[in-house]
């Protein structure tokens, strides 16, 4: 359980923790131009995703080769969905720091490096779709758009926001930690862009843990569950999402390739991916151990209930 004492103390002195988490982020900060370019191309003869994530070893009627461009399908959907993710992470951001303005300035400097550092990610990931599709050599399409997927998620009440976005970011350490950071065989690029982007957002989750205290500080055990029933809302219109891009996967995977997978071979395929998605997505964040302490903090019973409910997505 998340220690109550611990908290009230990140409490009282949070200009020291929004201070502290400020120089990290400075320190850590990298530039577009470090990342991309030119020199820095993607080699299309090597696995972009940990197979933790992508699990295409679970379709035995795909060749090795097969298999690899299905990899990359994954890898491609995977920073172009963070980029769709970020574009409604950045007006919540700047929205729960506006109040703010004339009250800490450590604060709002912690909030708005996170929105900053949020729109270059957004930058980046777009720069990524270019390269990719000129190295990879045909499309591939992915959920959206943006701005109505913003829309839908931004329109739940603030608490399940934020513990949506505090979700997200938690995913992210665990997909960097425990599948990307030791696997050597990956495309050393896209490897890159995993760890850049985990520098940054390791920040973010501790912003977003202050975030989902302020706003959660004063409501009742019934506004925090009803909060908790709106993230599980968004995470069902995700999931659904999650199918749609499995589909898109499939379509890119065919057209790449050239094959046809038969009516049967279909079927497995959505199967297997959509679970890959879903663990990839919704699973890995719903299960953190720092996210379900979180939610212990706010009530023991909400855990519980994600815990319960998590299982659909392992």
């Amino acid at each position: 359980m998340l220690d109550t004492i611990e908290v009230r103390e990140r409490r009282s002195g949070g200009s020291r923790t929004f201070r502290d988490t400020l120089v990290v982020s400075e320190r850590v900060n990298w530039r577009l131009e470090d990342l991309v370019g030119e020199t820095k191309r993607m080699d299309f003869g090597l696995r972009f995703m940990p197979e933790s994530l992508a699990r295409v070893e679970n379709l035995p009627f795909l060749s090795a080769d097969e298999k690899r461009v299905l990899n990359q399908i994954r890898g491609h959907a995977y920073l172009r969905i963070f980029g769709l993710v970020e574009e409604f992470i950045l007006p919540f951001v700047l929205d729960h720091v506006r109040p703010c303005l004339d009250k800490d300035d450590y604060r709002v400097r912690a909030f708005l490096q996170f929105a900053a550092e949020e729109a270059k990610h957004i930058q980046l990931f777009k720069i990524f779709g270019e390269n990719f599709r000129e190295g990879f050599g045909s499309e591939c399409g992915v959920i959206g758009p943006p701005s109505a997927i913003a829309e839908k998620v931004l329109s739940h009440k603030p608490l399940a926001v934020a513990l949506l976005i505090l979700h997200i970011e938690w995913m992210t350490q665990r997909h960097y930690l425990d599948s990307v950071k030791d696997d050597n065989e990956l495309d050393p690029q896209f490897k890159s862009l995993l760890k850049h982007h985990w520098l940054e957002e390791a920040q973010h989750a501790k912003l977003d843990g202050l975030m989902v205290e302020a706003i959660a500080d004063g409501m009742t055990d019934e506004e925090i569950a009803s909060a908790v029933d709106e993230y599980l809302e968004i995470g069902g219109f995700l999931d659904e999402g999650m199918k749609g891009q499995t589909a898109l996967d499939l379509e890119a995977f065919e057209l790449k390739t050239g094959r046809k997978l038969s009516d049967a071979e279909k079927t497995v395929f959505m199967q297997v991916q959509h679970q890959a998605n879903r663990w990839t997505y919704i699973g890995t964040g719903m299960t953190h151990p720092k996210f379900l302490e979180m939610l212990e903090y706010l009530n023991p019973a909400e855990r519980e209930r994600i815990e319960a409910v998590s299982e659909t997505f392992c």
